[in-house]
């Protein structure tokens, strides 16, 4: 049931949207301990309930695509670089990757386009969404570009990216021609998988969106929307999409769930 940004199925949910976030897996601390945690920064969890959505981690352990059933979206975040054997090319010497995670993230990425569950993909995100399809990935900008340091100009330190969308398409339907980002990648997307369309690029040519040409509501963003406070656009967007998609999966399951209940009992709610 793909939906897109701009469509309204005249449903109601009378509940938050669920939806469910990758996450890092890496050393955490909390208190006096310190060890192995599922991590999210806070931004991407604080984004979704700010849209008015319930979020839910999926850690990279026990990886269950059919979890997705459960839920209304799915935010693939940011993080390290994807392994590039997952696209058939030799490692640079300045990528660095967990591949359980990648495996983790592209199964899920890969249940979601199946299953027809919205999915934002932020940043590692979109390299995921590209791979997961086919795609593939420049592994350091700057060896292409020399002035590519601006996406990530130092450690810990957000660039900023301008960028354009493409007229018609779902980045464009939120955030209009042009807008900028908060940003943070050595990497980016190169050969763009089928299926995929690109709707939005720097002035360098360097890609910062994508989006599905069919089925359900997908949209990759290279830069960082969470990080950007002042500007709530793509998640209010995708919230919405997630809400029209629950509201829609429920009223569903209500009619085949009336459906499956034996003709006496129908008799009997309509003539106590």
């Amino acid at each position: 049931m793909g939906l897109s940004g701009s469509e309204n199925s005249g449903t109601s949910l009378s509940r938050r949207p669920r939806i469910a976030l990758t996450t890092y897996y890496q050393e955490g601390s909390w208190g006096d301990w310190s060890s192995v945690a599922a991590i999210v920064p806070g931004a991407y969890v604080e984004g979704i309930a700010a849209a008015g959505g319930t979020p839910l981690l999926l850690p990279p352990v026990g990886t269950d695509p059919s979890v997705l059933e459960l839920v209304d979206g799915l935010i693939v975040i940011g993080g390290v670089d994807v392994d590039p054997r997952f696209y058939g090319a030799d490692r640079h010497e300045l990528t660095s990757s967990q591949p359980s995670r990648d495996l983790h993230d592209i199964a899920l990425t890969r249940a979601a386009l199946e299953m027809g569950v919205p999915l934002f993909a932020i940043c590692r995100g979109a390299q995921i969404l590209n791979v997961a399809l086919g795609g593939t990935l420049i592994q350091h900008l700057p060896d292409v570009n020399p002035n590519a340091g601006q996406y990530q100009p130092g450690p810990g330190r957000y660039g900023k990216v301008q960028f354009s969308t493409v007229p018609g398409s779902r980045c464009a339907s939120l955030l209009g021609e042009s807008a900028e980002s908060p940003c943070y990648h050595h990497q980016a997307l190169d050969e763009v998988a089928e299926g995929l369309i690109v709707t939005a690029r720097a002035a360098d040519g360097t890609i910062e969106a994508v989006e599905t040409t069919t089925g359900a509501w997908t949209l990759g963003v290279q830069f960082h929307p969470e990080e950007n406070r002042k500007d709530a656009r793509l998640f209010e967007g995708f919230i919405d999409v997630a809400r029209r998609f629950a509201a829609e999966r429920d009223h569903h399951d209500d009619h085949r769930g009336a459906e499956r209940q034996p003709q006496h009992d129908r008799e009997d709610a309509l003539h106590p």
